[in-house]
């Protein structure tokens, strides 16, 4: 069952009070709701809910799409040829620039959700709640989606603002992740495992899901000790298992299911505000078609998936043009792409511009594959194999059996790649293992070392606070 956020629809109003402002980091004195904004004193659970409103504007849809999917060997832009989607030809060729409109979006929405976290904190430690483990409830979720949205902020930027101390100046990246890491070990101490939380309230951030991305947090660093004690821990909890069928992680029937750590909740009792085209922009192009087109598989990631005989995976993956889905939907011989991203195909809704679907944050699988990775650097290659075995079981393909340390640490990361296609981290991915030059280049993409490993500061936000300073080489 999807998360039922109380008071989420009724919240329209009060959500667009939080958009409203133009500025684009001035958000912690400006966007917030007071009682004379909104007509009533509000529970701060209504500011937490506006917290995960953030993750379903049309930035996800479409900005989102581009810089951490479509510029990567992944994917290409899709679409017809004369369509260039805004910037996304630009981002799919590594010829972008910092006027890109996609990633002055993506850094304007992750430091508005910023903001409503970090006020959403402040109410509620003020607001006089007597239930002490449902306040504290309310502040690890906030302290959870701030930590996740800094760490999207630091992967793509490096050294950014922290909002609170001075948003004219930035910090080293190591400042970033302390903060980071302070945020994610409060939210440990508070949040509800997944199965404490009542059926409506599915979906919000949990201990697990905390423990997942802290995790993920030290894997980017390379401290492989606590990357593989946080991974242990969600593996070991009892909390999670592995889906059987890896094709029915994107299905409706398993969103928030046995795997699923966090997701993006498209909706609660009944369709609501979903996130915006997601599924739409992503859809087949033409004849029979159901959407734009755009975030194509590239035939790199085709030729990966064949070259492991992956078939599983590449099928759950990718649409054929010409295939009959799994729900009976004949794709056209005709439609524009010869391939489309499955993992954002809606069965039940389509083509709709407020989608159905939930999009997958952390699910279990990239948990035992960072477990495996850490291993390895630990010279632990036993778990790491066992950690691999795990995930390759269950799409039918052979287990891994060496104990070299070079070579099966080249296999984690192509594993994490078949895994995790399309789920929004395979730019990351190139850039904090080494690979994206070579990545990049093999696929006759201009990267540029000691350029293209960070996304430039939107030239509009150096306009308003020019102090901050460029990406070196931008």
């Amino acid at each position: 069952m999807k998360i039922n956020y109380k008071k989420i629809v009724c919240l329209s109003f009060a959500l667009g009070v939080l958009v409203g402002c133009d500025d684009f980091l001035d958000v912690d004195a400006r966007e917030k709701i007071t009682e004379e904004d909104s007509g009533e004193n509000l529970e701060p659970i209504a500011f937490v809910n506006g917290i995960y409103g953030m993750m379903t504007e049309w930035d996800y849809a479409f900005s989102y799409l581009g810089i951490t999917e479509i510029i990567s060997d992944n994917a290409d832009k899709g679409s017809s040829p004369g369509d260039p989607g805004g910037d996304k030809g630009l981002l799919d060729g590594l010829t972008f620039t910092a006027t890109a409109g996609s990633v002055e979006a993506m850094w304007t929405n992750w430091y508005k959700a910023i903001g409503r976290a970090t006020y959403s904190i402040g109410y509620t430690e003020s607001y006089g709640l007597t239930d002490e483990a449902y306040k504290n409830r309310l502040i690890g979720e906030a302290k959870f989606l701030r930590a996740y949205h800094y760490f999207f902020l630091v992967r793509a930027f490096g050294d950014v603002p922290l909002q609170h101390v001075d948003l004219t100046v930035r910090v080293p990246k190591e400042q970033v992740y302390d903060f980071i890491e302070q945020d994610l070990l409060d939210a440990i101490q508070v949040l509800p495992e997944k199965s404490q939380y009542a059926s409506a309230d599915l979906g919000r951030a949990t201990k697990g899901a905390a423990q997942a991305l802290l995790a993920k947090v030290y894997l980017y660093q390379k401290d492989w000790q606590n990357a593989y004690d946080y991974a242990d821990d969600v593996i070991t909890s009892g909390q999670y298992s592995l889906e059987p069928d890896y094709a029915q992680i994107w299905r409706v029937n398993t969103e928030n299911g046995v795997e699923s750590i966090f997701e993006v909740q498209a909706r609660g009792e009944s369709i609501a505000h979903g996130v915006q085209q997601y599924s739409e922009t992503q859809g087949a192009r033409g004849p029979s078609g159901w959407g734009w087109g755009f975030n194509t598989p590239s035939q790199n990631l085709l030729d990966a998936y064949n070259a492991e005989g992956d078939v599983i995976r590449r099928d759950a993956t990718i649409i054929f043009r010409g295939e009959t889905m799994y729900d009976g939907r004949v794709v056209s011989t005709a439609v524009e792409n010869p391939m489309y991203n499955e993992k954002a195909y809606s069965s039940a809704n389509a083509g709709a511009g407020d989608g159905d679907k939930n999009i997958r944050v952390l699910r279990l699988a990239e948990i035992y594959l960072i477990r495996a990775e850490a291993a390895n650097e630990l010279g632990n290659s036993d778990v790491a194999l066992s950690s691999l075995k795990e995930v390759r079981d269950r799409v039918n393909l052979g287990e891994i059996t060496t104990t070299d340390q070079n070579l099966l640490r080249n296999l984690i990361w192509k594993e994490r790649r078949l895994e995790l296609a399309f789920e929004h981290d395979r730019w990351f991915d190139l850039v904090r293992t080494g690979q994206a030059a070579q990545a990049m280049q093999a696929n006759g993409k201009p990267f540029e070392v000691g350029k293209h490993e960070l996304f430039p500061i939107p030239n509009g936000q150096l306009i308003q606070t020019p102090g901050l300073g460029q990406n070196p080489n931008w």
